[in-house]
C-alpha cells in the first residue's frame, strides 16, 4: 500500500492507506550509468490464485514509424510482492508483461514502451525484490523497452538515500543493454529513457518518490539536452484524487478535473513541470482512486496530469495496466485500462470480481484526450511549412483550367466587379468577378489561409447566401473553351474548401463551389432523379450534413449521376477531387473515395456551351445562391488523374 507520508511502511499489517507528425531525426541518448550491484535473472514458477499462465510470448517488435502507438503504464504492484517467499505472486505481472510484449507487434496497439509507477514491493525486502527481478527478466529476455521508479514502499527518504535492494535490483545497471535507456543521475534513482514512435523520439523521465534539488537539476539538464523531444514525466506521487477523503476532501464531480496536486506534487510542478513546455503528460500512482486534471504551464499550454492506481482492487490490482493509445492522425490519446492476467483466463472460469475487473470502463479509467500534437509541440518543435509550388509545376498534361489566388493583393483585399482572375493553364478560361446588386464590399476577399498541401498559399473568401441572394462570385467568359468541353475521355476536377463556423444549412446549403450553367430540361434530360431546373454539373456542399456532392448529367444518360461525400467539419481545409475515367465517376475527400460512388456508366459532361460559375449556383436559369466559405486552388484536367498527380502530392 502507498502511504501519504514521506516514509516507507514495511509492516505487513496493511493498516496505512496506500499511478507525427512529421518525421524528425532520431535522437541519441547519453549519461553515465551507475553500476550498483547486478540483477539475478530466472524463470517464474509461482502462480496466482491457482490460475495458470498462458505461457505464450512473442517478440518485441513495435513499429517506430506508425502514427498510432501505445504507451503502457503499470501502477503499484506491491501486494504481489510482500513478505516471505510463500506470499509472493508473480503470475499476474508476468501475464501483463506477455501482453505488452505480444502487443508490441500488433498494429492496433503497437506498444512501444512500458512505464512502471513505483511501489514494486510492499516491504522493500530483498526476498521480494528477488522475485520482482525474476518477473522483469521476462521483459529483459525479449528486449522490451521499459522504465521503473522507486515508490515509498520500495525505499525510505529521498534520492540521496544511497544503496538499497531496489537500486541493486532495478537500478540503472539493469538497463545497460537497453536501446531506450538514456542514462541516470548520480544517485541512480532518477532515469531517462528515449523511445521511438511516430517517426520521432520521445523522452520519458522516471523520477524518484522524493527527488532532491540535484535530481531536479539533472532532469532539467536532460530536457535541455533534448530540446525537440516531447516529454512524459512519471513519478510515484504528483497528483491525488479528490475522492480520497483522507487527503483531498472536496470532490469536483468533473471526471476531467477530479485530481489536484499533492504537497510534493506542487514541488514537482514548480521545479520541473511548469518551466518545461516539453512536458505535456505526467502519470503517477500512490493514491487512489484514479483521477486526472489539466493545468496550464508557464507557456500557457496544457499539461495532462493523471493518477492511476488499482492496488485496492481485487488481488491487489492483479498487475492491471493502463494503455495510452496515441493517434497523431486523429489528434487524440485514447486511454483504456485492462487486466491481461484476467483476460488470459477463459471467461467461464472467472470469478465474479475477475469478470468485473477484466476491463475497467468508468470515466476515470477509459477516456480520450483531444490533443493537437503539432500545435501543442510547436514551441519546441515548429511544424515545417510546405513552401508554395510554382503554378507551372501543376500544369499536368491535359490541364484545361487552373485558378489560384496568390497574386491578387494582400490578405483581405476586396475583389471588384469586373476584376479578372487569370487561368494559369494558358487556355483562356479566365474568371471575372460578378456581384449581386446591393452586395456590400467585402463579400469576396483574398486570404492567405490555405490547405497545408495546397500549391498556392492563398484562397478566396466568399460571404454569400440566399434569402435574398447576396454576394460576389466568378464566371468564365462567354467564349471560354471550357464552356464547350464535354470530356468524353474522362476528367478530373480538384479544389480546396473550408467552411466557416457561421455556415448555415438554410442560408448556405446546396451552394456550388463550381457549376456549369444550363438547365437539365434545356438539354433534354429527363427520367429518374432528374430535376429539369438544376444545372448540368455542380460540385456542392449539401444542406444536410455539410456533405460534398457532385451531381452531373453525362452524355450517355438522360438522368443524373450523383456522388455523395461525408460530413465536413468547419474551420478545416478539405481537398475535393472528382475523377471520371471515361466510364465511372468517383468523388474523393482528402484522397479517400467516398462510400456513395455509384457504379453507373457516366460518359463525359453534357454542355449547352454556357459559362461555368465559380462560387455560385443557378436554378431554372436564375442565380439562387452564392457560396459561403473559402475556396483555394482549383484545377480541371481532361483526363483521370492518379492520386500521385493530385494537387496535394
Amino acid at each position: 500500500m502507498s502511504n501519504h507520508d514521506d516514509t516507507a511502511s514495511y509492516e505487513r499489517s496493511g493498516q496505512s492507506r496506500r499511478g507525427f507528425l512529421r518525421s524528425t531525426a532520431l535522437a541519441g541518448a547519453g549519461a553515465a550509468l551507475v553500476g550498483i550491484g547486478g540483477p539475478v535473472l530466472g524463470e517464474s514458477t509461482a502462480s496466482a490464485a491457482g490460475v495458470q499462465s498462458s505461457g505464450k510470448v512473442g517478440t518485441w517488435n513495435p513499429d517506430p514509424q506508425a502514427l498510432q502507438f501505445t504507451l503502457a503504464v503499470m501502477p503499484d504492484t506491491q501486494f504481489l510482492y510482500w513478505g516471505s517467499q510463500d506470499s509472493i505472486s508473480r503470475t499476474p505481472q508476468e501475464e501483463s508483461f506477455r501482453y505488452i510484449i505480444n502487443n508490441s507487434r500488433d498494429a492496433n496497439n503497437n506498444i512501444v514502451f512500458m512505464a512502471h509507477l513505483g511501489d514494486l514491493t510492499q516491504d522493500a525486502d530483498p526476498i521480494s525484490f528477488a522475485q520482482v527481478d525474476k518477473a522483469f527478466a521476462l521483459m529483459d529476455s525479449h528486449g522490451a523497452a521499459y522504465s521503473v521508479l522507486a515508490g515509498n514502499h520500495d525505499v525510505r527518504g529521498d534520492d540521496s538515500r544511497g544503496d538499497t535492494p531496489y537500486l541493486q535490483t532495478m537500478g540503472p545497471q539493469r538497463f545497460k543493454k537497453s536501446k531506450t535507456f538514456a542514462g541516470s543521475d548520480a544517485t541512480g534513482y532518477n532515469t531517462a529513457h528515449i523511445f521511438q514512435a511516430a517517426g520521432r523520439s520521445w523522452l520519458l523521465l522516471a523520477m524518484d518518490w522524493r527527488t532532491t534539488d540535484q535530481g531536479f537539476a539533472w532532469a532539467n539538464k536532460v530536457i535541455k539536452a533534448h530540446p525537440k523531444m516531447p516529454v512524459v514525466l512519471t513519478a510515484h506521487d504528483i497528483v491525488g484524487s479528490v475522492y480520497d477523503d483522507n487527503v483531498f476532501p472536496y470532490p469536483s464531480g468533473d471526471p476531467d478535473n477530479d485530481a489536484v496536486l499533492s504537497g510534493y506534487g506542487q514541488t514537482v510542478w514548480d521545479k520541473l513541470v511548469t518551466g518545461n513546455d516539453q512536458i505535456f503528460l505526467t502519470i503517477n500512482g500512490h493514491y487512489w482512486p484514479p483521477g486526472r486534471m489539466t493545468k496550464k504551464n508557464a507557456a500557457g499550454n496544457d499539461v495532462y496530469m493523471h493518477i492511476t492506481n488499482y492496488q485496492n482492487r481485487y488481488f491487489g490490482g492483479g498487475a492491471m495496466i493502463r494503455l495510452y493509445h496515441f493517434d497523431l492522425i486523429r489528434k487524440t490519446i485514447d486511454v483504456e485500462t485492462i487486466n491481461p492476467w484476467i483476460l488470459a483466463q477463459a471467461p467461464q472460469t472467472r470469478n465474479e470480481l475477475q469478470a468485473e475487473l477484466a476491463r475497467i470502463t468508468g470515466p476515470v479509467d477509459n477516456f480520450s484526450i483531444p490533443i493537437d500534437f503539432e500545435q501543442r509541440f510547436s514551441s519546441f518543435l515548429p511544424v515545417p511549412v510546405r513552401p508554395a509550388r510554382p503554378a507551372g509545376q501543376e500544369l499536368v498534361p491535359g490541364t484545361q483550367a487552373y485558378w489560384r489566388f496568390d497574386g491578387l493583393g494582400a490578405s483581405g483585399t476586396s475583389l471588384r466587379a469586373g476584376q479578372m482572375v487569370p487561368d494559369l493553364s494558358g487556355k483562356g478560361n479566365d474568371l471575372t468577378v460578378v456581384s449581386v446588386p446591393g452586395t456590400a464590399d467585402g463579400a469576396l476577399t483574398t486570404s492567405t489561409e490555405h490547405h497545408p498541401d495546397q500549391p498556392g498559399h492563398a484562397s478566396l473568401k466568399f460571404v454569400g447566401g440566399r434569402n435574398p441572394v447576396h454576394g460576389s462570385y466568378l464566371t468564365t467568359g462567354s467564349k471560354a473553351p471550357l464552356n464547350r468541353e464535354t470530356f468524353t475521355s474522362g476528367y478530373t476536377i480538384e479544389t480546396f474548401v473550408m467552411l466557416p463556423l457561421d455556415w448555415d444549412a438554410g442560408n448556405n446549403g446546396n451552394a456550388s463551389i463550381l457549376s456549369r450553367r444550363g438547365s437539365a430540361g434545356a438539354a433534354g434530360k429527363h427520367g429518374k432523379n432528374t430535376d429539369p431546373n438544376e444545372p448540368l454539373a455542380q460540385l456542392n456542399i449539401t444542406n444536410n450534413g455539410r456533405e460534398a456532392q457532385f451531381n452531373h448529367y453525362p452524355l450517355n444518360n438522360t438522368y443524373p449521376t450523383t456522388n455523395w461525400g461525408q460530413g465536413m467539419v468547419e474551420l478545416r481545409w478539405w481537398h475535393l477531387a472528382v475523377v471520371n475515367d471515361g466510364r465511372l465517376t468517383k468523388l474523393y475527400v482528402d484522397g479517400a473515395a467516398v462510400a456513395d460512388n455509384p457504379d453507373r456508366m457516366s460518359v463525359g459532361l453534357t454542355s449547352l456551351g454556357l459559362p461555368w460559375l465559380f462560387g455560385a449556383h443557378e436554378y431554372a436559369g436564375a442565380l439562387d445562391v452564392v457560396f459561403h466559405g473559402s475556396v483555394g486552388d482549383t484545377r480541371i484536367v481532361n483526363r483521370p488523374l492518379r492520386h500521385s498527380e493530385f494537387l496535394t502530392r
